[in-house]
Parts: structure tokens; sequence; C-alpha cells
């Protein structure tokens, strides 16, 4: 079963059930009138980087203004999303207690507007204090024990949330034997629809994920598997792998490590064949915003 915050509003998730991982719920009741969620959209962020100190600057960005702006905009659509996916590097440096209590803090307009928001981590956070912040999540069964991984199941795919961290304030990351063997078991026992999978670190054995090559040798031959996100690099980009799958790397609300390089957020749409994708930037004026991507599904 899930483990969720208190619920306090009447609004459900109605798109499927969560397998593993955090969920929020809005703290209070809005009105029976509102929009109940779309199946079949899906907010994705990655690279937080969030300060305990709501004015800390890095790099020229104020990460809690970034992210309430991202905030904002989410909870203000029109039709909710099925849920908001948080990529990993939540903290800014090292994880610290702090951070974790400005991201609750940061992340409440959501809960209010009865979004689900699912959080995975990457080499800036800490499992322990991440923990800590998030004390149901300690507590609930998982797969690997010592990892923040979840599977969630909704109308049109499935998704498949990873644990890349390996250590904390160190730049690789590493899945593990424990999780590849539960990811391999997960795909096969639920390949009745196409297969999102997501992990914080970038597909590159020398510099970002040590171990993409076995996650490749499971991904590339379940052909329901049709898009790797990940975020890591500060860098909103779309390429395919030789296998046909989507390799989406997510744009940061942090900093970006290239100047001139957008950053914002991604608004996914789940078709019968495929996804789109809407880059929208925080710099309204930046060419990237606004962009779309579609994304067909390889065959099988």
């Amino acid at each position: 079963m899930p483990i969720e915050l208190p619920a306090l509003s009447r609004r459900r998730f109605i798109g499927g059930s969560l397998a593993f991982g955090v969920a929020f719920f809005c703290d209070q009741f809005v009105g029976a009138a509102e929009p109940e969620p779309d199946p079949d959209s899906w907010a994705l962020i990655s690279d937080t980087h969030l300060a305990a100190d709501p004015a800390f600057i890095s790099k020229g960005v104020n990460l809690t203004e970034s992210l309430q702006t991202v905030v904002a905009e989410i909870a203000g659509l029109a039709r909710p999303p099925a849920g908001t996916l948080i990529n990993g590097d939540l903290a800014f440096d090292a994880g610290e207690p702090g951070d974790y209590a400005r991201l609750i803090e940061t992340l409440r307009p959501l809960r209010r507007a009865g979004q689900r928001v699912h959080l995975t981590l990457g080499n800036h956070d800490d499992r322990e204090h991440f923990w800590e912040a998030f004390t149901a999540e300690k507590a609930t069964a998982r797969p690997v024990a010592d990892h923040q991984m979840m599977m969630i199941r909704s109308l049109r795919a499935n998704w498949f949330v990873l644990d890349s961290l390996e250590k904390v304030h160190s730049v690789p990351g590493r899945l593990g034997e424990a999780q590849l063997a539960w990811l391999s078991r997960a795909l096969d026992e639920n390949a009745d629809r196409p297969a999102l999978v997501m992990c914080h670190h970038n597909p590159d054995p020398a510099k970002a994920l040590k171990d993409t090559p076995e996650l490749l040798a499971i991904l590339r031959p379940r052909k329901q598997v049709k898009a790797f996100f990940f975020g890591h690099t500060h860098n909103w980009d779309v390429q395919r792998d030789e296998s046909g799958i989507h390799l989406i790397n997510l744009p940061p609300t942090a900093h970006v490590f290239t100047p001139g390089r957008p950053r914002g957020w991604v608004y996914l749409q789940l078709q019968p064949a495929g996804a789109r994708l809407e880059f929208r930037s925080l710099d309204r004026g930046h060419a990237a915003h606004g962009q779309l991507v579609d994304l067909p599904w390889r065959n099988g």
C-alpha cells in the first residue's frame, strides 16, 4: 500500500494505484466542483536543489522562488495532472534537514490543489534526512529497503521510478543489483501497457550512472519500455536510443550549467500510441518556451 500524508480533501486520484513511494494529498477541502485530474497528463520536474534559506541564491538563481513559480503554474492548471514527479537533487548541496523542510513548505500549494507529488533522490540528497522529513515513508515497505523507488500505475502507462543515489555529494550514481533485479521483475509482471522509466542520473557509465550497461540490457529488449527520463545534467534535451527508447533529459528549476540553456518543467500528455511533451520555461522569452515534442512509441 502507498504511504501518504493525511488526506483532508475529498478528492482522490482516479488514474490508478501507487505501488510504492511518497504521495501528497491536499490539506483542505476546496469544493465539490473542482475539476477531476487528467489521468493522462503528468508534470515533470528535476534538479530543484532547494536550500533551507528561502533567500538563498545559487549562480544567480533564487532556488526557492524558481520552484515556487513552477508549483504555482502546475497548481493553476485548468485541469490538474494525474501527478507531479520530481526527479532528484531535491536539496541544494548535501541534503540537510532544513532543505527538506523548505521543500515540504514550497510544495504546499500543490497539496492544496489536490495534487499527488512523487519524489526520488539524486546525488545531492541524503536518504536518512529525507526519510526523517517524510517519516511515514521511512516506515513503509519498499522493494529494496534502503532505496527510494516506486511503481506508479496509470491508465496509459506504468511509471518505474528508480533511486540512483550512491553517495551523498558524490557526482556518479548507481542503481545496484537489487534494484535492477526488482526492475526486471516489475517490468515483466506489468507488461500490459507502456513502461516509462525514470531515475536522476543520465545514462553515461563514465560520468553519471555507473551501471548504465546493465540498465540498458534490461530496458532495450523489453519492448513495453518506451521512454527513459533523467535529470542531473541541468539540460533540456530529447534524443532516441538505438533501440527506439526515447531519452528525455529533464531541465532544472535551479541554475543551468551552460549559459543560455533554459530552466523550467515539462508537461507530459500520454496518448494511445505515444506522448507529447511541452516545455514550459521559467523565462517566458526563451526560444524553447512552449516547445512541443511528440514521442511515438517504438513497436512491440
